[in-house]
C-alpha cells in the first residue's frame, strides 16, 4: 500500500491526474455553457463570472480540500468516514457524537447520490459535442442519449476487471487533456488578453453586488466548476497526500487558463451555445474530431474514478457496520483499494441511464447537479471546524469557519434548483441514507432483542455439559460479536442441543477506527475445551480468516454461525428483515468454505 512513497515525483503526479482529477477536470465541458444560458454575455457579466469561477476553485478546492482537509488523515486515508472517526475520539459520548454520526451518514449518502449524476452529465455533455461536426448539426437528442448510454454500458461492463488494469493508461490521457485545455485557453486569451484581469476578486464582488438575487442564484451554476474537488480528499488513500497536491497545482493552472480562454471566446462570440467545443472549432477546425474523442475518453475516466470512489465508500460503510454486507470482489493482489461490488455496479448503471432519459440534455442535468456537492462540502467544513477547535491547530479554525460559510452560501443558492430537478439529488441520496438509517437502527434493535448471554453465566452450563465427556471429536468455530458476550445461537447449539466438540473456538472480528492494519490474538483456556480468537482489522482491510486460523494451528471441522428469523409487525423492522434476507450473510461475505458451514436459526421478535 505504501508503493506511492517509492514513486518518482512525476510518476505520482501522472497517476493523480488519472485517478483523482477526472471529475473536476471535465467541468469546463459544461460549466460556462450552462451559466451563459442564464445570463447575458456582456463584458461585465463575463468578467464577473470568470472571477467567481477562479475564486471558487481557490476557496473551495485549494483552501478547503488541498490545504485544510488533506492535513486531516488516518494512515493516509481521507473522506467523510475518516472525519467521523477522528471526531469520535475527540468528543464525549452523547448528543455531539450522535450529531456527527448523522452528518457523516448524510455526507456519505450525498456522495453516493453524486456518483449517479456525475457519469450522466459528463458523458452526455461530451457526446453532445457531435452536434458541432458539419453534417451532424441536427442529430436527434434521442440518438445522442443512445450513444451516451452505450458509452456508459461499456464503462460499467469492464468494472469487474478493476481499475488497476487501466489506471496506467488514465494518467497520460488526462495529461493530454489538461495540456489541451491549457493550450486552447491560451490561444483564445491571446485574442482578448484583457480577460486576465478577471483573476481579481473585485470583479466577483462587483458582479454579486450589482446583480442582486440573480447574481446569488448564478452561484448554483458556478459551483459546477468545483464538482469533483472532494475527490482530492476522498482519494487520498490511493496515492498519498503530496502527489495529489502537486498535481492539483498543475490542474488548477490548466483549468483557470481554459476558463479565461472560454471567457475570451464569449466576448468575440456572444451567441455561442456550446462554448468549449465552439472555441476549439474556432481555433483549430482540423483538430475538432480528435479533441471530441479525447473529451469522451476524459469523461469516461472521470466516471471511472467516481465509480471506484463509490465502491470504496460502500466498502468502508460495510466494514464500519453502517451498511449491509454485499458481495465484494478484490481485483488487485497488491492494491487494497481496488475492489468491485457487483450489485452496486449494476444498480449505478441503471440509475445513470434512467437519469439520462429523465433529463435528456446536459444543461437540464445541471439543474440537478451541485446540490449534493455543496451539501458534502458544507458537512466537510462543519466537521473540520469541530476538529480544529479541539486540537492544537486552533489558528485554522477562522479559516475553516470562513470556508464553511462560503460552502453554506453556495448550498443556499443551490436550493433554487429543487423545483427544476434538484430534487433528484435528494431522491438519489435518500436511497443510501434510508438503507444506512434502517440498517444501523435495526442492528441495534436486533442485538437488544436477541438478549445475548454474558460469558460467566454461559460457562456454568458449558462446563457441566463438557464434563459429561460426550464430546464430538474435532474443532468447531463459533462466530461472536465480542468474546465476553455469547449470542443466542451458541447457547441454542451448545447448551440446549448439547452439540459440543472437543475444541470450541469463539471467533470475533473487530473493525478498528484506523483504515489499515491487522492483528490477531488467540486466547487459550477460557474454559476446558474453549478458546477465543480475536481479529482486529482496519476498516479498509480485507481479511482471510482461513489463512489466519491455519497460521495459528487451527484445523476446523465445522463452522457454526447464527441466522436470525425476524418476525415483526413494524414496517421499518420489516424492511430491515428484507435487507438481511437479500444481502449476503457474514460467512458469505468472508468467503468461508461452504462444506464446513452450519447455520443455526434463531427466531427473533422485533
Amino acid at each position: 500500500m505504501k508503493q506511492h512513497e517509492a514513486d518518482s515525483f512525476w510518476g505520482g503526479i501522472v497517476k493523480s491526474m488519472g485517478l483523482v482529477f477526472g471529475d473536476i477536470g471535465t467541468s469546463p465541458i459544461y460549466t460556462l455553457t450552462v451559466i451563459m444560458t442564464l445570463t447575458k454575455p456582456t463584458p461585465d457579466h463575463v468578467f464577473g463570472i470568470l472571477s467567481l469561477i477562479v475564486w471558487t476553485l481557490i476557496i473551495l478546492v485549494t483552501v478547503e480540500y488541498a490545504w485544510l482537509a488533506m492535513s486531516l488523515g488516518r494512515k493516509g486515508e481521507g473522506g467523510t468516514i475518516v472525519l467521523k472517526e477522528i471526531l469520535s475520539k475527540l468528543l464525549k459520548p452523547g448528543r455531539q457524537i450522535a450529531f456527527v454520526g448523522f452528518l457523516s451518514f448524510l455526507g456519505v449518502s450525498l456522495l453516493l447520490g453524486d456518483g449517479v449524476i456525475t457519469p450522466a452529465i459528463s458523458i452526455l455533455s461530451a457526446v453532445e459535442g457531435l452536434e458541432l461536426i458539419p453534417g451532424l448539426e441536427h442529430t436527434p437528442q434521442g440518438v445522442l442519449i443512445l450513444i451516451a448510454a452505450i458509452v456508459a454500458v461499456g464503462l460499467f461492463i469492464f468494472q469487474f476487471k478493476g481499475t488497476d488494469m487501466v489506471a496506467k493508461a488514465f494518467g497520460p490521457i488526462m495529461i493530454i487533456w489538461f495540456v489541451s485545455l491549457a493550450l486552447s485557453g491560451a490561444v483564445a486569451i491571446a485574442a482578448a488578453p484583457e480577460v486576465i484581469k478577471a483573476v481579481s476578486p473585485w470583479y466577483a464582488i462587483h458582479y454579486l453586488s450589482t446583480n442582486g438575487m440573480a447574481g446569488f442564484f448564478i452561484l448554483s451554476e458556478v459551483i459546477l466548476c468545483a464538482t469533483g474537488g472532494e475527490a482530492l480528499y476522498a482519494d487520498m488513500g490511493h496515492l498519498g497526500r503530496k502527489p495529489i497536491i502537486r498535481a492539483w497545482y498543475f490542474v488548477f493552472a490548466a483549468l483557470v487558463i481554459n476558463y479565461l480562454g472560454q471567457g475570451a471566446y464569449i466576448l468575440h462570440h456572444p451567441d455561442a451555445k456550446n462554448i468549449l467545443f465552439g472555441m476549439i472549432r474556432w481555433e483549430a477546425p482540423l483538430l475538432y474530431i480528435p479533441f471530441l474523442l479525447l473529451t469522451v475518453s476524459a469523461t469516461v475516466i472521470a466516471s471511472q474514478a467516481l465509480i471506484s470512489g463509490v465502491f470504496s465508500i460502500v466498502y468502508q460503510g460495510i466494514t464500519t457496520r453502517i451498511m449491509p454486507l454485499l458481495k465484494v470482489d478484490y481485483t488487485s493482489s497488491h492494491l487494497k483499494s481496488q475492489i468491485y461490488i457487483n450489485s452496486v455496479n449494476w444498480f449505478l448503471l441503471a440509475l445513470v441511464i434512467m437519469i439520462m432519459l429523465v433529463f435528456r440534455k446536459s444543461e437540464n442535468l445541471a439543474a440537478a447537479y451541485g446540490l449534493a456537492v455543496t451539501g458534502t462540502m458544507t458537512i466537510t467544513g462543519i466537521m473540520m471546524t469541530m476538529i480544529y477547535s479541539r486540537t492544537t491547530k486552533k489558528w485554522k479554525v477562522p479559516i475553516a469557519l470562513f470556508v464553511t460559510l462560503i460552502d453554506l452560501v453556495f448550498l443556499l443558492s443551490n436550493l433554487n434548483k429543487l423545483p427544476h430537478g434538484g430534487y433528484w439529488s435528494l431522491i438519489l441520496a435518500s436511497i443510501p441514507f434510508a438503507v444506512i438509517m434502517v440498517w444501523t437502527k435495526g442492528q441495534r434493535a436486533l442485538y437488544r432483542s436477541l438478549k445475548p448471554l454474558d460469558l460467566e453465566t454461559f460457562l456454568l452450563s458449558y462446563d457441566q455439559i463438557y464434563a459429561k465427556d460426550k464430546n464430538i471429536p474435532g474443532t468447531a468455530l463459533f462466530f461472536t460479536r465480542e468474546t465476553p458476550v455469547v449470542p443466542p445461537y451458541v447457547v441454542h447449539c451448545i447448551i440446549r442441543s448439547n452439540i459440543i466438540y472437543e475444541r470450541n473456538i469463539f471467533i470475533s472480528i473487530v473493525r478498528t477506527d484506523e483504515p489499515f492494519g491487522v492483528y490477531s490474538c488467540m486466547t487459550q483456556g477460557i474454559s476446558v475445551g474453549l478458546d477465543s480468537f480475536d481479529i482486529h482489522a482496519g476498516y479498509m482491510e480485507r481479511i482471510d480468516i482461513e489463512t489466519m486460523l491455519k497460521e495459528n494451528g487451527v484445523q476446523e471441522k465445522v463452522i457454526f454461525y447464527g441466522v436470525e428469523d425476524i418476525t415483526t409487525s413494524n414496517v421499518i423492522w420489516g424492511l430491515f428483515s428484507f435487507i438481511k434476507k437479500v444481502t449476503p450473510n457474514f460467512v458469505q461475505f468472508n468467503k468461508l468454505p461452504a462444506s464446513k458451514l452450519q447455520g443455526v436459526v434463531t427466531r427473533v421478535e422485533m
